[in-house]
């Protein structure tokens, strides 16, 4: 009896030993799995972010248009629509992934934060920076070819600001868009990250 005990203990590995040589690998394939599909679920949150520029790009339009015909502005049309179509959509993916979807990805902010986050970004480059981007190309652009009378010295915002207040209404469309849209992306951001999460703890 002592004998076979003997040979099964030095000729054969003990239980535990084997388990952990055959869970090992087991484990590992199923963490590399799992990584795969967490990164995966990340690049299917592209097509949110660039639905999310797609939208600032229009409000760029949006607000040139309007600017545009405020100031009375007739020239370099191609110039001031492909700076305002690519400059807020660039700014909006890029700040989206910056404070949003690595911030998520690294598990540093709430659900709450997601959506706070991914309204102020809507809000920030899909209409304060396309409506100020295109107040200031537009405004100089009417002071260069004399398109509009000339402000007052010292009073040229307040001068620009009477003049297009009531075209600059319209800009609250793109504005309500902005916060719908960056609320619900934010929550399906947030939901789709948890599912990641999910799928990434080891069933037992």
């Amino acid at each position: 009896m002592d004998i076979k005990m003997a040979v099964y203990s030095h000729g054969q590995p003990t239980p535990s030993l084997r388990d952990a040589k055959l869970g090992r690998p087991m484990v590992i394939e199923i963490i590399e799995k799992n990584f795969e599909y967490l990164k995966r679920e990340k690049t299917s949150n592209i097509y949110g972010t660039l639905l999310l520029g797609t939208t600032a790009a229009l409000s760029g339009v949006t607000a040139n248009f309007i600017f545009r015909y405020c100031f009375k502005v007739k020239y370099d049309a191609l110039k001031t629509y492909a700076s305002l179509t690519t400059l807020p959509f660039l700014s909006s993916v890029v700040t989206y992934k910056l404070f949003v979807t690595d911030a998520l990805y690294s598990d540093n902010i709430s659900k709450e934060n997601c959506v706070l986050r991914s309204s102020l970004v809507g809000v920030a480059c899909g209409v304060l920076y396309p409506s100020a981007l295109a107040f200031s190309k537009n405004g100089r652009l009417a002071v260069k070819y004399h398109t509009v009378p000339l402000p007052p010295k010292g009073r040229v915002l307040l001068h620009w600001l009477l003049l297009s207040q009531t075209e600059m209404k319209a800009m609250a469309v793109p504005l309500l868009f902005q916060i719908s849209y960056g609320v619900f992306n934010g929550l399906r951001q947030y939901a789709i990250y948890e599912r990641a999460l999910e799928k990434a703890v080891p069933e037992d």
